[in-house]
């Protein structure tokens, strides 16, 4: 049966027989491995604190971006701190327990922190229960902790409605499923036939072609990535230092087409495995951006050591370095801090007096402040580019 002769690839006679063009992959491949070791040598300069705020801020990336991508939004503070209380790291002030935000953190860490224990079946449908602990995707009733069964029609991912209804893909049917994920589990676990990263993006499109769950199908195949990856970086601990889901949600309009393109493509997956190089990169890329930013705020706070501040500014101040959503006013740190408008307008005048607060420029009814940019009179040069709010 030529390639012609069906619609998408796992109907193809030789499936799942992968195959690539390793020669027009070598040299973006070289340079996200260049790109990793060059990330890997930074953070290990850096410091066990940094390692510690930059492995935080990855794997929160990771958990909001990749719920994101399926259309959820989790709160980010929630988010921070369930990762932070899981890895005993001490943030202050940790945001209540939300099951739904406990769910996707267990398995996000679940695939980091143990990427190099068997992925089995039972550890992917616990993967897949934690993600839906009350048995529902939205108001649907779904197959929690099992494959689908089909049992209101074949898996489909479509858009539109009515008429204007597109399918974008059909997964295998669901009597299919139990070998097919015997196979994939057992080649996740056994082939060292590619190199990792490309193993990790054709596990990646592997398992969400198969699709195997009802929902989450998304979430699980980029943690099963990051698990691979995982395994190369050999970081103690299984720490992660940038976020590929955070690139995808950044780039989901092409991820979704390339997606498409190659399931109903050939088996030749060249042209995925370069898009998944390419978005690797940039998330290579952003780590080191979001590396400077964790070790301006180190040298911040170093530079702030004889300055004494109170529990609500060294909140607040936090707030400001980790970028903070609007504008800073002196209600919205009342707010934050619950205090009084005018033990928060106390609070603002002693670090401006510090020089560690400014007024923003621009005015209007509300008066907004900003950090400014302290310097030392010997090191004035390099400075930290503090984040600003807007």
């Amino acid at each position: 049966m030529e390639s012609g002769d069906y619609l998408y690839i796992w109907e193809a006679p030789d499936w799942p027989r992968w195959r690539y063009d390793l020669a027009s992959l070598a040299a973006p491949l070289a340079a996200v491995t260049g790109a990793q070791g060059l990330l890997l040598g930074r953070m290990y300069d850096a410091g066990l604190a940094q390692r510690e705020e930059a492995n935080l801020a990855a794997l929160t990336a990771d958990v909001l971006k990749t719920s994101e991508i399926e259309g959820e939004s989790l709160n980010a503070h929630s988010v921070r701190s369930s990762i932070a209380r899981r890895l005993g790291v001490d943030i202050g002030a940790l945001a209540p327990v939300d099951r739904h935000v406990e769910g996707v953190v267990e398995m996000t860490l679940d695939a980091t922190l143990r990427c190099n224990s068997d992925l089995t079946r039972r550890r992917l449908l616990g993967w897949h229960a934690a993600l839906f602990p009350t048995g529902y995707s939205g108001l649907t009733p779904i197959r929690v902790g099992a494959y689908r069964d089909d049992a209101r029609g074949p898996m489909q991912v479509v858009s539109g409605s009515g008429a204007r209804q597109r399918v974008h893909f059909e997964a295998p049917p669901a009597p299919r499923l139990k070998k097919e994920m015997a196979r994939f589990l057992r080649w996740v676990d056994g082939n060292f036939d590619h190199h990792p990263i490309l193993k990790a993006g054709i596990a990646h499109l592997w398992f969400v072609t198969l699709h195997p769950f009802d929902d989450g199908n998304g979430r699980i195949a980029r943690a099963i990535g990051d698990m691979v990856l995982a395994q190369m970086d050999h970081t103690e601990s299984g720490r992660r230092f940038y976020s590929l889901s955070a690139q995808i949600q950044r780039e989901r309009r092409s991820y979704y087409e390339i997606l498409e393109r190659t399931q109903k493509g050939t088996l030749d997956i060249t042209a995925w495995l370069a898009w998944f190089l390419e978005n690797l990169q940039r998330a290579l890329d952003a780590a080191l951006a979001t590396l400077d930013t964790v070790l301006a705020k180190s040298r911040f706070w170093q530079r702030m050591a004889g300055t004494p501040l109170n529990e609500r500014q060294s909140k607040l101040v936090n707030r400001l370095l980790d970028g903070f959503d609007g504008k800073l006013t002196s209600s919205k740190w009342a707010s934050i801090a619950k205090c009084s408008p005018d033990t928060a307008l106390r609070d603002i005048n002693e670090l401006i007096a510090a020089g560690v607060l400014r007024k923003t420029d621009g005015g209007g009814r509300s008066t907004a402040y900003e950090l400014a940019a302290i310097s030392a009179p010997d090191d004035r040069h390099d400075a930290p580019a503090v984040r600003r709010t807007h």
